[in-house]
């Protein structure tokens, strides 16, 4: 496969962060936009600073005309984030999004929202998981000595809070909790004092977040769980550094904890801390990982990397002694799109997450479909009113012993996530959700117990520990074979067609990203994820499936359907064709649309079910709208067995991308791979994603279907450079993969990194002072000692003038004070409100003009005066204006 990547900005710089602004008292609100954003360009850079350290487990991206331009790197300051500038001409207009929320844009207002209807109460399920068990519990920590992970620089606690049965016999299941993304370290005599020091700064404490779980660790402990929750201080204060944000970091931090606990459940276990030989052995052939944001994609690695070994050194050198019976994602993060398809999973998707807020965590499921043998149940659970960071009692204000806020934010009242609003939980509330449901984790994938499968599995039941928490759950897997999972070849007549998950043509949802099912590597199209549009028009809409199969003894057709949020509850007739035509009746469903706001993702795949007869042949799939006007999204359709079969992981194939760092040269091209391991030899199918551009504005997505024969270990991803001796940023060229079939992918990015090595032209200005006639514009030319091939910023600093009286935004053209940020309507003198006068010479230029554009007056006016500074001359420069009066 032959690709020629040329420049271009990284549509994901090499780190991501993540981001909730440290907070005050504990009873604060979360933060809104950030105040007066700072955006430059610098160093080649385009800057934006925060004006407090940014903390979460989100994804800082930098957006320009509600286009993606790419995931920032983080400063270690956690303040300061910037891309590679690329072909961006301005800075103005640009915007700060995390999870798909603004942080430099205020939020509009959700006056007028449509009233959602009631959704239906859900029966109680046979068995509630969230009852204590029989045992009483122990609890205790321990400490380790700190190890050393590559990529971080510093020491990595290897700390935990056991908490365990008492008296329990022989080996116990192990569940192993790690908490997210989250401030390190407070300052216990000032709420406003944090600090991403790592080792902690004297004065300061660690916030304990591993502590967190405890409501949890103890409900599993009294039901016969061992459990430990470890903590990951230093990898949050240190990750900023990492590449992949520190999901290898976390993996390799959980898999040390679980070879020291194979240590203790054998032959150490006498030299094991005091409240491990207190507790039962644990059985390291039956352990659960639970991972809250960031720390579910650090589990997810670490089950990946358990089952396929990671290419290099990790800081974990092996063996694996332990099985990893099932993953639990809280709120997570899947920054690569990258789940394990055999290791079954639940994820929590809160619908009120002002962190996470694009619940990614959806393509845990998503993700894993069709990938391997598709008998590991992945369970998705919408809990309706709850927020990112409740789940974690020491990220709750009044309970944590650290300040902490509720991260969900929204300037008017939001009438579905606002504190105090009758659909927002509260914070025990939450907590109770969140033990319930992984207790029926650990009942069902540890310990087997199908009786609580009904409350994970889309049977629409609920669990009355719960209460009053609406929990919406969709499952694929398990016992499900596929019936019709849409794709761009998918044909459909009548009242339907198909439209892309994932543009960029004939999208299911136009407009601001509403749905979880609809997240995508980056901003790369995917033409492989479709669904099926049905709209009421007279007529059903008829899906031919690939070809003819037969339910096989299923007892129903489960589907997935997302229905418009807040929109009534809508009916549909399902019928199915044999290949002959013969049509036959299923029966009907009816669903509701999701509360929903503008802050909020609420179309998402809702389970409904028909009856199928047991040995139907099906060859088309037809639904009908029982009333005109009603539509809904049909994600993909299954034949449903109760049951779970007990899942292996196949042999899967896996590939990670990397990075180098090359020179541009003065002449000529080279052609270099971006760097790909691919580790065992069983073959497999891939999606690679590439994008051809000079600016990330105008990126163009390209994508291709790539097949590993068995036994191959290398994918051609070359990258060529072209050498001149014209100064330019540095760029980089980008590849992206994603699991088809067969594979598993570990590091989903790579690129080569290319560092200019041309002096950069010397700017100058033509001339220092610069006059005009109020109602004129004033102007200094600034030149470049020789044309560039990247765009170059030219930016200077508005100073007091030496000489009086001074030019005021009432003297100067609205618009352009608006363009900089600043309120028209509020007279001031120019230099006190900071801003930067910036002008941009285009590649292949010489010179373009600083200007001022000025308003006339009525009436007399005196002489006004400015200051500019212009830094990237050097030395710097001062440059002079005066506005006279037109008379």
């Amino acid at each position: 496969m032959k690709v020629l990547l040329r420049k271009f900005v990284p549509i994901a710089a090499a780190a991501v962060m993540a981001v909730t602004l440290a907070q005050p008292a504990a009873a604060s609100p979360a933060p809104g936009p950030a105040a007066s954003p700072e955006w430059r360009v610098a160093d080649g850079k385009l800057v934006w600073t925060a004006p407090k350290p940014l903390f979460g487990d989100g994804a800082v991206e930098f957006w320009s005309g509600g286009k993606l331009l790419g995931r920032a790197r983080p400063s270690p300051d956690l303040r300061t984030f910037s891309l590679p500038a690329g072909g961006i001409r301005d800075p103005r207009g640009l915007e700060v999004r995390v999870g798909g929320r603004s942080l430099t844009e205020a939020p509009r207002a959700t006056a007028n929202q449509p009233s959602p209807a009631p959704l239906p109460a859900l029966p109680a399920n046979a068995v509630d998981p969230g009852k204590p068990g029989q045992y009483s519990t122990v609890k205790g920590e321990y400490s380790l000595d700190p190890v050393r992970l590559p990529g971080l620089d510093g020491p990595i606690e290897m700390q935990g809070l056991v908490v365990a049965p008492k008296n329990a016999p022989g080996n116990r299941p192990l569940v192993v909790f790690l908490h997210g993304r989250h401030q390190p370290c407070y300052n216990p005599n000032d709420p406003n004092d944090f600090s991403v020091a790592w080792p902690c700064k004297t004065g300061m404490l660690p916030i304990p977040s591993y502590r967190g779980y405890q409501q949890t660790q103890e409900l599993l402990a009294s039901q016969g769980f061992v459990t430990v929750s470890i903590s990951a201080n230093a990898i949050n204060a240190l990750d900023h550094a990492a590449e992949d944000g520190g999901a290898q970091a976390r993996s390799s931090l959980v898999r040390l904890h679980l070879a020291h606990w194979a240590d203790w459940s054998g032959s150490a276990r006498a030299s094991a801390p005091q409240i491990v030989r207190d507790s039962a052995a644990a059985d390291m052939s039956n352990v659960l990982l639970v991972g809250h944001s960031r720390g579910g994609e650090g589990v997810n690695r670490a089950a990946m990397d358990s089952l396929y070994p990671p290419p290099g050194d990790t800081g974990f050198p092996g063996p694996v002694r332990w099985k990893i019976r099932g993953n639990v994602f809280i709120a997570p993060t899947v920054f690569g799109l990258n789940p394990v398809p055999d290791v079954p999973s639940v994820t929590f998707l809160p619908s009120c997450d002002g962190d996470v807020s694009d619940l990614q965590g959806q393509q845990y499921i998503d993700g894993a479909r069709g990938v391997s043998r598709d008998t590991a149940l992945h369970s998705a659970l919408y809990v309706s009113g709850a927020n990112h960071n409740y789940f974690n009692a020491e990220w709750t204000p009044g309970v944590a012993v650290a300040p902490a806020n509720d991260d969900f934010y929204s300037r008017e009242p939001d009438p579905n996530c606002s504190p105090g609003m009758p659909a927002r939980l509260t914070d025990a509330q939450q907590r109770a959700v969140g033990a319930t449901y992984v207790a029926a984790a650990a009942q069902l994938f540890q310990k087997h117990d199908l009786r609580v499968q009904p409350l994970l599995d889309g049977s629409g039941v609920r669990a009355p520990s719960a209460d009053p928490a609406h929990v919406l759950t969709h499952a694929l897997g398990g016992a499900r074979t596929p019936v019709l999972v849409p794709d761009s070849s998918t044909k459909v007549t009548g009242s339907g067609d198909v439209c892309q998950q994932v543009g960029p043509d004939q999208r299911c949802l136009t407009g601001p990203a509403k749905s979880p099912h609809f997240v995508g590597l980056e901003d790369a199209p995917d033409p492989t994820r479709a669904a099926v549009h049905v709209r009421s028009a007279g007529a059903p809409a008829q899906i031919q499936l690939p070809r003819p199969l037969s339910s096989g003894g299923a007892r129903a057709l489960a589907m997935r359907v997302i229905a418009p949020e807040n929109a009534p509850a809508e009916s549909f007739d399902v019928a199915v064709a044999d290949s002959r035509g013969k049509r036959t009746k299923l029966g009907s469903f009816t669903v509701t649309g999701l509360a929903g706001t503008e802050r909020t993702k609420s179309f998402w795949g809702q389970e409904v079910r028909v009856p199928l007869p047991p040995h139907q042949e099906v060859a088309s799939l037809e639904l009908t709208p029982q009333k005109a006007g009603s539509e809904a999204w049909l994600l993909d359709a299954y034949a449903w067995r109760p049951g779970l079969p007990e899942p292996s992981a196949a042999p899967l194939t896996r590939v990670d991308l990397g990075s180098l760092t090359v020179k541009e040269g003065d002449s000529g091209s080279k052609t270099y791979q971006i760097p790909v391991t691919v580790t065992g030899d069983g073959g497999g199918s891939l999606r690679v994603f590439r994008a051809d551009a000079t600016s990330p504005a105008s990126v163009k997505w390209t994508y291709q279907a790539v097949t590993l024969a068995p036994g191959q270990h290398t994918i051609d991803l070359p990258a060529t450079v072209v050498g001149n001796t014209r100064w330019s940023w540095p760029y980089r060229l980008l590849a992206g993969v994603k699991a088809t079939h067969g594979t598993v992918v570990g590091a989903a990015e790579g690129a080569v990194n290319v560092e200019n090595d041309d002096p950069e032209p010397v700017v100058s200005a033509g001339k220092t002072d610069a006059s005009a006639v109020e109602g004129a514009a004033l102007a200094w030319p600034v030149t470049l000692s020789a044309a560039a091939d990247s765009d170059v910023y030219v930016a200077a600093e508005v100073k007091a003038p030496k000489t009086g009286p001074e030019l005021m935004t009432s003297d100067i053209d609205p618009q352009w004070l608006i363009e900089h940020g600043l309120d028209p309507k509020k007279p001031q003198p120019l230099s006190a409100t900071n801003v930067t006068v910036g002008v941009q010479i285009m590649a292949g230029k010489l010179s373009a003009d600083l200007t001022i554009p000025t308003v006339r007056h009525d009436g007399p006016d005196p002489a006004k005066h400015v200051l500019l500074q212009m830094t990237e001359s050097h030395p710097a420069v001062d440059l002079t204006g005066t506005v006279t009066d037109a008379g």
